[in-house]
Parts: structure tokens; C-alpha cells; sequence
């Protein structure tokens, strides 16, 4: 099933709305500079609040801005800058007192109206909701009011949901519908309501598709529907729902939890959502998810924020925003997010991972995988957990223990399924980087068992197989059909050419390594390989010219520097002929290494 519960359609006009919201974020009235300029700490506390929104540095942004506020306690975007600070780091409290200001003042800021809708939905004040939803629909065209045409659409029958108006509710919902307005976002709040109320006949009519057409869901919301099936004992539909969504096996606690209690004929409470508050939350945390990637870094990492705020049991929140703040470079905040998900909670080592993950990004892998290693100790059946380790320890080339790691996972794996090739696929690497070629080979096969036509997997293995001398043929053909796949990658390129320089069609290399020197210019293994390839067809002089370039681009660890030197020394050939005279040497006296 898609991750996405909104269509294109729908989820492109809401970028539209989140980026004229990003707009009014990061607008810089004039009014604050010429007060930043009056007046010297002023002046000092904008600019560092400037430069911290650029770099999306949230805890500095809140720091110079509320300082700013404080010299300048009238001014509506220091007011603005510093509320959009707060929300990102999840400080909802402090926050909420600005945005209410900038709505008293009528200063028309949707993100001030997008938390001040949240905290009355948290203070169950849903006559507000709704006052402020009509307040917007009255409002004069060009006007700026309300939140935003989705969270406007779909605050008011939440909150009607909360003052105990579910018909008002439902016909708000069938009128969004009928009408065309955010059709898959509309059933599933729709059908989480009905469930919220015991419905769970019309709420698994609309998530089975069976009442308006099949519709897209995302994680949660198959979760949903496998508690709405548990709710109407239909277990073994649930079942095959796991099986179908998640595979024969699942890493998440959650999903093992639904398994169990289903397979023993019994059902767990319908608690995705308890309260309308939480219905809003799930609102919110949907929109973070299709803004991911968009335009304005803030604004998702806000919309998660705001969803955890009114539902505090919805971890997944907590986890997309941890995993936007490790994304923008935020690791203190990131592992800060990671953290206040409790253990016990389903998604608890998932956030261990993702601490971990983040460390390592922050530039400190030892501590990482020190701490990924404690972890592997205390869940020593949790296969995430090893295959995690074990990407840590392949990217800091640490090869061997790589491996190890990688067999832990895999010896976990009852019944090998597609969804397991990239774990097959890095097995395979960190064998070959550790100079077990023999061993990866098959399982670089196992893997295309999986994922027949991956470029990666076809040029990983064409090339290595290109380097052992081994089935030549094969893995040009190999090496042909990821080209097919991806022919804009540059060291896929480089390997069709070297692969024709390997069996000896040096002028058809010559064209192939050109172009994957122009899509990598400054890769120095390609540009080596070019000089190579220039060489074989008498283009001396340019050969020397691609092999100081690839000193220039050096250190690389597959770059012998040596070599490249002795070639602009002596020549490609004599280097060649001394080679053979190495190993033939080595053969004579008995040390040869079998191949």
C-alpha cells in the first residue's frame, strides 16, 4: 500500500497553501530592520536571529528572538520569528501566548492561527474552533484568515466531534466529499470518527474501500483498520492485512503485538485516536507527512510538533520530527526528540537507532557504534538492530566486523522475502570490501533473485566480477542493462567503460569513460581509468593529463597513488609489464594467491 494518504492532486494544492504559510513565516517586514538598525543590541540580537533562521538553528532562532522581543516587545515579526522557533522545538506553551498576541492585533498570521486552532482543540475549547473557522469563512477575498484550506476543512467536524455534534459532524464530512474537497483525507477522518464512536462496521466499509472506492493509506492508518478489524473479530482478515502490508514478519513492536493478540483469536482496544483532540492530531501529523521534502524547512517539522502536542501517545510524530531534525542537521535536537520517546513505547528502538544514526551523522561514529553495540547486546533477536550496526560499521569501512553484524540480521530471517535484498545487497559489499569476493558473488546473485533489474546491484556486481577477471561477458551484460537503468550515473558509465577496457575494446571505452568523466569531473577513479583508456588508443599525452587530475582529486581509498605516479613516470605499459613479471615472479616461488 502507498505511504501517502493524500492524492497528488490534492497533496500539490496543499503545498500551495504551505507555501504561502512558509511565506508568512519567514517574511521580514521592514519594521524590523529599521528597529534592529536603531538601536546596537538590538541590532546584534536580529542578526544572529537572522543567520540562526538560515541555518535552521531553532534553539538560537528562539534565543535572539525572544532577546529582541524583549528590547522590542511591540514588533510583530520578531513576535512571529520567535513563536515559529518555539513550535519547531516542540515548546507549544511558550509559544502559544505570541500567537495569540499576533491574532489579537489582527495581524493576519496563519501559523498563529494554525497554533492557536491546536491549543484550543488541547484545551477541549472547541466553541473557538468553530467561532474561528466561521470567523475565516467570513472573511473578505484577498483577506488572510484562518489556517489554511485543509486544517479549515477539517478543524470544524473535529470540533463539533468534541462538543458532542457527531451528525453535524459526519454531514461536515459527507459535505467535504460530495463536494470534492480533499476526498481521501476526508474519508479517513471520517472513518477514524466513526471508529472513535464504535462504528466500526462504517469505518471498515470506508478504509476497505467498500463505500467510496479503494483510498491510500499510510502506516497509521492501516493500523487503524487492524484495530477496527480486531473490534469486529475478524482475525483472520487482520492477519492477512499484516502479512499483506508489513510482510510474514515485522521489526515493529506494534505490528507483533496486533499479530499475537489476533492469531490468539483476541482484539485490542480501538485507541488510535480517544478524543477529538487527537483526531485533529492525527490531521496535523498526515500534513507533516506530505510536506516532507517541500519547500520551507520548518513547516512539516511544525505541523509534528503540533500533532504530538495534542496527542502525546502518537510516537510516530515525535519520530518524524526527530528524523526532520537529524535531516536539517539538528543532532543535539534530534537526539533530543529521539530521547523523549519512553521506552515500552512500540517505537522505542527505532528512536535507539535513530539516536545512534545521529550521532554519527554529528561526526562522533566510535560513540555510535559503541552505543549501537550495547543495544545489539540487550535486543539480540531484533534484526533491525544488527543490520543497523552493521551500515554504521560498513561506512566507517570496518569491514569485517561489518559482516559479522550482517549475519546476526540474517541469521534472524525465518523466510528470506523481498523486502530483505538490501540487507542481502550490504552483506554482499562489506564481503567483497573485505576481500571475500568469493563469498559475496553469491549473494550479489541472491539479491538480483530479488531485484532483477537494479542498476546498483548489476553494476556493483558487473564491476566486481570485472576486477576478478571473471565472466567477462556476463558482466558487461550486466554492467549494460544498469547503464539501461540509470544512465545519468557516472559510475555505472565508468563501469561500461571498464569493462570494455578489460576485454580490450579500447575505442569503445574511450567515448563511454568521456561521458562518465563529464557527469563525475572530479571523481579520481574514473579520471584514472579514462588515462588508462587513453593510453591503450595512443592518446598519450591526454592519459597524463587524467592521471594528474586524478592525483589532484587524491586521497581515494581504491586509488593507488603509487601506480598512478609510476604510470606518469614510465608509461601505462611498462607499468603493465612489471606487473606480470611481479606476479609471475610470485608464482615461481610458490606464493601465489590462487587467482
Amino acid at each position: 500500500m502507498s505511504v501517502q494518504i493524500l492524492s497528488v492532486r490534492i497533496a500539490a494544492r496543499f503545498r500551495r497553501h504551505a507555501l504561502a504559510l512558509c511565506l508568512a513565516f519567514c517574511a521580514l517586514p521592514a519594521v524590523a530592520e529599521t528597529a534592529a538598525a536603531d538601536d546596537g543590541p538590538l541590532a546584534g540580537a536580529f542578526l544572529a536571529g537572522r543567520v540562526a533562521q538560515a541555518d535552521n538553528d531553532f534553539a538560537a532562532q528562539a534565543l535572539y528572538y525572544q532577546r529582541a522581543l524583549r528590547a522590542d516587545p511591540d514588533n510583530p515579526f520578531f513576535m512571529d520569528a520567535a513563536m515559529q522557533a518555539l513550535l519547531a522545538l516542540g515548546r507549544i506553551d511558550e509559544a502559544a501566548p505570541l500567537a495569540q498576541t499576533l491574532l489579537d492585533r489582527d495581524l493576519g498570521s496563519q501559523a498563529a492561527a494554525l497554533l492557536v486552532q491546536a491549543d484550543a482543540f488541547a484545551r477541549a475549547d472547541y466553541a473557538a474552533v468553530l467561532a474561528a473557522g466561521e470567523a475565516a469563512a467570513d472573511a473578505p477575498p484577498g483577506v488572510a484568515a484562518g489556517t489554511g484550506p485543509l486544517t479549515d476543512a477539517l478543524a470544524p467536524p473535529w470540533a463539533q466531534i468534541g462538543a458532542g455534534r457527531m451528525s453535524d459532524a459526519l454531514e461536515r464530512l459527507d459535505a467535504l466529499i460530495e463536494e470534492g474537497q480533499f476526498v481521501p483525507f476526508a474519508l479517513y477522518q471520517k472513518a477514524l470518527a466513526l471508529a472513535l464512536v464504535g462504528d466500526f462496521e462504517g469505518a471498515e466499509a470506508i478504509l476497505s474501500g467498500d463505500e467510496a472506492g479503494p483510498i491510500s493509506m499510510g502506516r497509521r492508518a492501516v493500523l487503524a483498520r487492524l484495530l477496527v478489524l480486531g473490534q469486529l473479530e475478524r482475525f483472520d482478515d487482520a492477519l492477512d492485512l499484516i502479512d499483506e502490508s508489513f510482510g510474514a514478519e515485522s521489526d515493529s513492536a506494534d505490528v507483533a503485538a496486533l499479530r499475537d493478540a489476533f492469531g490468539a483469536g483476541g482484539a485490542l482496544p480501538f485507541d488510535m485516536i480517544t478524543s477529538a483532540g487527537e483526531g485533529m492530531a492525527e490531521v496535523y501529523f498526515v500534513i507533516a507527512g506530505v510536506l516532507v521534502g517541500d519547500e520551507g524547512a520548518a513547516l512539516p517539522l511544525i505541523y509534528a510538533r503540533l500533532a504530538h502536542h495534542l496527542n502525546p501517545r502518537n510516537s510516530d510524530a515525535l519520530m518524524l520530527a526527530a528524523q526532520m531534525l537529524e535531516s536539517l542537521e539538528q543532532y543535539a535536537l534530534a537526539d533530543e526528540a529521539y530521547g523523549a520517546i519512553p521506552e515500552g513505547d512500540p517505537v522505542f528502538l527505532s528512536a535507539q537507532l535513530g539516536r545512534a544514526q545521529a550521532l554519527s551523522r554529528a561526526g562522533d561514529p566510535d560513540t555510535a557504534i559503541a552505543r549501537l553495540q550495547d543495544i545489539a547486546a540487550d535486543h539480540p533477536e531484533d534484526l533491525s538492530v544488527h543490520g543497523t550496526l552493521g551500515d554504521l560499521l560498513r561506512r566507517e569501512e570496518r569491514f569485517d566486523e561489518a559482516v559479522l553484524a550482517y549475519e546476526r540480521a540474517i541469521d534472524l530471517i525465518e523466510t528470506p522475502e523481498r523486502r530483505h535484498w538490501v540487507l542481502f545487497y550490504t552483506y554482499a559489499i562489506s564481503l567483497e570490501r573485505a576481500g571475500r569476493f568469493d563469498e559475496a558473488e553469491p549473494w550479489f546473485r541472491r539479491t538480483l533473485e530479488f531485484v532483477p533489474d537494479n542498476p546498483s546491484v548489476l553494476n556493483y556486481l558487473g564491476y566486481s566480477l570485472i576486477e576478478a577477471r571473471r565472466n567477462l561477458d556476463e558482466a558487461l551484460e550486466m554492467i549494460e542493462r544498469a547503464v539501461e537503468g540509470d544512465p545519468d550515473s557516472g559510475y555505472i558509465v565508468d563501469s561500461l567503460g571498464w569493462a570494455f577496457y578489460r576485454l580490450g575494446r579500447y575505442d569503445e571505452a574511450v567515448p563511454v569513460m568521456e561521458r562518465a568523466v563529464e557527469l563525475l569531473p572530479n571523481d579520481p577513479i574514473i579520471n584514472d581509468h579514462l588515462g588508462d583508456v587513453y593510453w591503450m588508443v595512443g592518446r598519450e599525452r591526454e592519459a597524463r593529463f587524467q592521471w594528474r587530475r586524478a592525483l589532484s582529486f587524491a586521497p581515494h581509498p581504491d586509488l593507488d597513488l603509487d601506480r598512478v605516479r609510476r604510470k606518469l613516470e614510465v608509461g601505462l605499459d611498462v607499468v603493465l609489464a612489471e606487473e606480470e613479471a611481479a606476479e609471475d615472479s610470485r608464482e615461481g616461488a610458490g606464493t601465489g594467491n590462487g587467482g
